[in-house]
């Protein structure tokens, strides 16, 4: 047996589409494990898509861990997932809810006739921001890892859309972490960065919120830990063997020695 280090990201919520202003996409859940046990063996990878608009990521799995993909969000209620979509600017609607340890719930909206902003969805790393009068709110905020070898953060809020036209309003913006911004009034939400987790931006009326950006997939080991392995793309950074997976696939490692276990004789 040996030990890696895991990250794994599920796909983004989409932000919603329609009228009332739709809430912002959550992020995927984000899973960070840094002593996982491996043997020789192959290993599924499923890498999770991101949401279309107003539609849930994917999950994204690595043996026996599996991150959830964010909700949606919707010109209604914020979906569940690994984090929330962002509430909508109807009356009353409720948030989506995160999952704890993966990521967090969407913001709420608000209305006041005749304009209506939503909600960010949840990041990895926060909340998402709750809508005012005049700003929808922003996306939640994601974590960031240096397993691939540079710190980069995963799982951002997709923005809250907005209605409302005048100066000095904005929509809402997108979480640190590749969430989309929220599309501002009388265009398209934007989508989350791929290979991130990032939600999608919410838009208004008869306009498309953003698409969730994709996961990803990232195992890394001390040099030396393992003889080789197939599947994803291999690297090496600060004394460490990486293999990343951008899409869904099999990993198969060999360790030293070509046994999964050591025998003591006395």
């Amino acid at each position: 047996m040996a030990n890696v280090k895991v990250l794994i990201v599920a796909g983004g919520g989409g932000g919603g589409s329609g009228n009332p202003t739709p809430g912002g996409g959550g992020a995927g859940g984000v899973i960070t494990n840094n002593s996982f046990s491996i043997s020789s063996q192959s290993y599924t990878v499923t890498v999770g898509a991101g949401g279309g608009a107003a539609a849930n990521g994917g999950n994204s799995v690595f043996s026996t861990l599996t991150a959830i993909g964010g909700g949606a969000g919707t010109n209604s209620n914020g979906v569940s997932g690994g984090s929330g979509g962002g509430a909508s600017g109807n009356v009353g609607a409720g948030v989506g809810l995160g999952i704890v340890g993966q990521g967090n719930n969407g913001g709420f909206g608000f209305s006041t006739s005749p304009q209506d902003n939503a909600g960010g969805g949840g990041g990895a790393g926060a909340v998402g921001g709750n809508a005012s009068g005049t700003n929808g709110g922003n996306g939640g905020v994601g974590v960031s890892s240096a397993i691939s070898g540079a710190s980069v953060t995963y799982g951002g809020g997709g923005g809250g859309g907005w209605n409302n036209s005048g100066t000095g309003t904005t929509p809402g913006t997108g979480g640190t972490g590749g969430g989309g911004n929220g599309g501002a009034f009388g265009s398209n939400g934007n989508p989350g960065t791929a290979n991130t987790g990032g939600g999608g931006g919410g838009a208004f009326n008869a306009h498309t919120g953003g698409s969730g950006g994709s996961g990803i997939v990232i195992i890394s080991a001390t040099i030396g830990t393992i003889s080789s392995a197939t599947g994803g793309t291999h690297t090496q950074s600060g004394g460490n063997d990486i293999w990343t997976f951008t899409a869904s696939g099999t990993w198969t490692p060999s360790l030293p020695g070509g046994a999964a276990f050591l025998y003591n004789f006395v």
